[in-house]
C-alpha cells in the first residue's frame, strides 16, 4: 500500500508539471502572434566586409548562364522533333495495320481469282478443237464456192475463146456440126444465158451505161445456192453448240472481262505486274472465232446481204471496247492505260489472219463488190487507231503481201483481150468484136479494182499493176487496135477515171507519170487523127484526158501546132 501510494504522487506531480509546460507554451505562442507583423530591423554589422564587385565575372557567369540555357532548348526541340517524327511513323503503321487488316479478304480474292483463271483456260482448252474443225468447215466451204466460179470462168473463157478462134479460122461449119449437142457448147449456151439474165436485171434496174464484161460472174445456180446454204446452216448449228454446255462466266466476253476489271480496280498494281493486258487478246481468241464464223469480210456492208454483222456491231468488239474505255474507280484514266492496247491486238493477232486467209483462198479481184467491201474493212482496221501504235505489224504486213500476191496472180490468169482483124473487130455485131469487148471491159474492171487499193498498198505496187501490166500491156494494144472515135475515147475516158487524182496533185512539171507516157501518146494520136476529120467536140474531150492526166506540155504544144487558141481553157 505504500508503493502504491507513493505511485500516485508520482502520476499527480507528473500531471502538473504537463499542465504547467503547455500553458507555457501557450502563452510564448500569443506573444510571437502579436509581434509578427512588426519586421525585423535588420542588423549591420560593421565588421563583415562584401567582396568586391568584378563586371567581367558578372558577363562570364551570365553567358554560361545562357549557353546552358540554349543548350537545354536544343536538346528539348530535338526531342520535340523524335515526337513528331515518332508521330507520324505511328499513324503510317496505323494505315499499314489497317490495310494488312484485310489481308485475308485479298487473298480470298487471289485464290479465287487464280481458281477461276484456271477454270476457264482449261474450258477453253477443251472446246479448241471443236471450234477449229467448225471454222474450218465454213472456210472449206467457202473456198469451194469461190473455186467452183473462177473454174467456171476459167473453163467458159477457153472455150469461147477456142470456139471463136473456129469461127474466125473458117472451120465454122464443120466445128459446128462436131460441136452440136456437146458439153462444150452447153457450157457456151450456160454462159449466154447467164449475160442475158444480167442484161435484163440491169436494165429493169435503169444501168443503161454498163458494159457486158463489167459484170458480175459470180451467180450459182439454184441448186448450188440452196445445197451451200444447207451445210452452212448445219454447220452454224453446230457452233451454235459449241458453248451449249457451259456456264455463261466463262464464255460471255463481257462477264470475263467484268471479272479482270474487279481485279483491276481492286487492285491496280498487282494487275499491271500481271500484264493482264497482253494476255486478254490471246485467251478471248477461241471465243473471238466463234463469234466470226458466219462473218465473211468480204460481203461486210453488202445491201442485199442477208445475216452480214458489221465488225464494230459484234458483241465481243463491244465489250472490248467497254472494257478499254472504262475509267477505275481507284485511279483516274491515265493515257498509257496498257488495257487500251487489248483491242487493237485483238485485231492484230485474231481479226487480221483471219481476214488474210480470206483473201488467200476466197476473194476474187474481179470481184468490184468484194474488193470494194475489202478496201473499206481495211482502211477502218488501218486508219481509225486500230493497230497498235507501239509496235509493228506483221499481220498487216502478211495481209497486205497476200492482197498483192493475188492480185498479180488474177492479172495473169483472168485478163485475156484477143486481137482480131480490124475488119473483124469493126463489125460490132460479130461474135469476134463482142468477145473481145467483153475482155477489154473485163480488164478494165481488174484495173480499177486494183487501184482501189492505193493508200493501202504502197503506191509503187499500185501502179506497177495497175499502170504497168494491166494498162499498157493489155489494154493499150486493144486501144491502139480501136479506130479513133467516140468508142475509143469512150474507153480512154473510164480508164483516165480509174486512176486516183492524188497521183496527179503534186505532179508541177507539165509532165504526166512515167507509166502513162505511151498511154498519152495514145492520146495525142487520136487527137490529131480526130482533128484532121474536124471532129472538134472529140478533139477537146481528149486534150480534157490529157489535162486531167497532166500532160500539160502535150497539150499546149497540140493547141501551138493546131493554132487552137480558143481550147486553152482545158488546161
Amino acid at each position: 500500500s505504500g508503493e502504491s501510494s507513493e505511485d500516485e504522487a508520482q502520476i499527480k506531480w507528473e500531471e502538473q508539471q504537463i499542465k504547467k509546460a503547455v500553458k507555457l507554451s501557450q502563452e510564448t505562442y500569443d506573444d510571437t502572434s502579436l509581434h509578427k507583423s512588426q519586421p525585423a530591423k535588420p542588423k549591420f554589422d560593421p565588421s563583415v566586409s562584401l567582396p568586391p564587385v568584378n563586371l567581367e565575372i558578372v558577363k562570364k557567369r551570365l553567358t554560361e548562364r545562357i549557353t546552358s540555357l540554349q543548350d537545354v532548348h536544343c536538346a528539348h526541340q530535338r526531342e520535340y522533333e523524335k515526337y513528331m517524327e515518332d508521330i507520324e511513323s505511328s499513324k503510317m503503321t496505323v494505315q499499314e495495320l489497317e490495310k494488312s487488316s484485310d489481308a485475308a479478304v485479298n487473298y480470298k480474292f487471289y485464290r479465287a481469282m487464280k481458281t477461276y483463271v484456271e477454270n476457264l483456260i482449261n474450258c477453253l482448252n477443251e472446246k479448241l478443237k471443236y471450234i477449229n474443225d467448225v471454222e474450218l468447215a465454213v472456210h472449206v466451204l467457202l473456198q469451194q464456192r469461190a473455186m467452183r466460179v473462177l473454174k467456171r470462168r476459167q473453163d467458159e473463157l477457153k472455150n469461147e475463146s477456142a470456139y471463136i478462134q473456129h469461127l474466125t479460122s473458117g472451120n465454122d461449119k464443120s466445128t459446128n456440126g462436131r460441136l452440136e449437142g456437146d458439153k462444150k457448147t452447153q457450157l457456151l449456151e450456160m454462159c449466154e444465158h447467164r449475160r442475158t439474165c444480167r442484161r435484163q436485171v440491169r436494165e429493169c434496174s435503169g444501168e443503161a451505161d454498163h458494159y457486158e464484161g463489167m459484170s458480175s460472174d459470180d451467180e450459182l445456180t439454184p441448186t448450188e445456192v440452196t445445197e451451200f446454204q444447207k451445210t452452212k446452216d448445219n454447220v452454224l448449228e453446230d457452233s451454235r453448240k459449241i458453248f451449249e454446255d457451259v456456264h455463261a462466266d466463262f464464255c460471255d466476253i463481257r462477264k470475263i472481262l467484268l471479272k479482270f476489271q474487279e481485279w483491276k480496280e481492286k487492285f491496280p498494281d498487282s494487275y499491271c505486274d500481271a500484264y493482264i493486258s497482253f494476255c486478254l487478246p490471246k485467251l478471248l481468241n477461241p471465243l473471238i472465232r466463234v463469234q466470226l464464223i458466219n462473218w465473211n469480210p468480204l460481203e461486210v456492208g453488202m445491201i442485199f446481204r442477208q445475216n452480214v454483222t458489221e465488225l464494230e456491231e459484234m458483241p465481243w468488239f463491244r465489250a472490248i471496247e467497254e472494257f478499254s474505255d472504262a475509267k477505275s474507280v481507284s485511279e483516274p484514266k491515265r493515257d498509257d492505260d496498257p488495257d487500251q492496247e487489248v483491242l487493237p491486238r485483238v485485231i492484230e493477232k485474231t481479226i487480221l489472219p483471219k481476214i488474210t486467209a480470206f483473201v488467200k483462198n476466197v476473194w476474187d479481184p474481179l470481184s468490184t463488190s468484194q474488193t470494194k467491201n475489202l478496201v473499206q474493212l481495211c482502211n477502218n482496221m488501218f486508219e481509225k487507231q486500230v493497230l497498235s501504235k507501239n509496235e509493228s505489224s506483221r499481220a498487216k504486213e502478211d495481209l497486205m503481201n497476200m492482197v498483192v500476191l493475188r492480185m498479180k496472180k488474177s492479172v495473169e490468169e483472168d485478163v485475156f483481150i484477143p486481137l482480131y482483124p480490124k475488119s473483124t473487130a469493126e463489125d460490132k455485131s460479130s461474135l469476134c468484136s463482142k468477145f473481145q469487148e467483153r475482155r477489154f471491159w473485163s480488164a478494165v474492171k481488174l484495173l480499177s479494182n486494183v487501184l482501189l487499193w492505193d493508200g493501202i498498198v504502197r503506191e509503187d505496187t499500185v501502179r506497177d499493176l495497175g499502170l504497168s501490166k494491166l494498162l499498157n500491156r493489155y489494154l493499150l494494144l486493144n486501144l491502139l487496135n480501136t479506130p479513133p472515135g467516140p468508142d475509143n475515147i469512150e474507153k480512154c475516158n473510164k480508164v483516165v477515171a480509174c486512176l486516183p487524182e492524188r497521183w496527179f496533185q503534186d505532179l508541177k512539171s507539165g509532165s504526166t507519170l512515167p507509166e502513162l507516157l505511151n498511154f498519152c501518146q495514145h492520146l495525142l494520136q487520136c487527137a490529131r487523127m480526130l482533128h484532121r476529120n474536124n471532129y472538134s467536140h472529140e478533139t477537146k474531150e481528149v486534150l480534157v484526158l490529157l489535162a486531167k492526166v497532166k500532160a500539160l506540155h502535150i497539150v499546149e504544144d497540140f493547141i501551138e501546132e493546131y493554132k487552137l487558141e480558143h481550147l486553152k481553157s482545158v488546161i
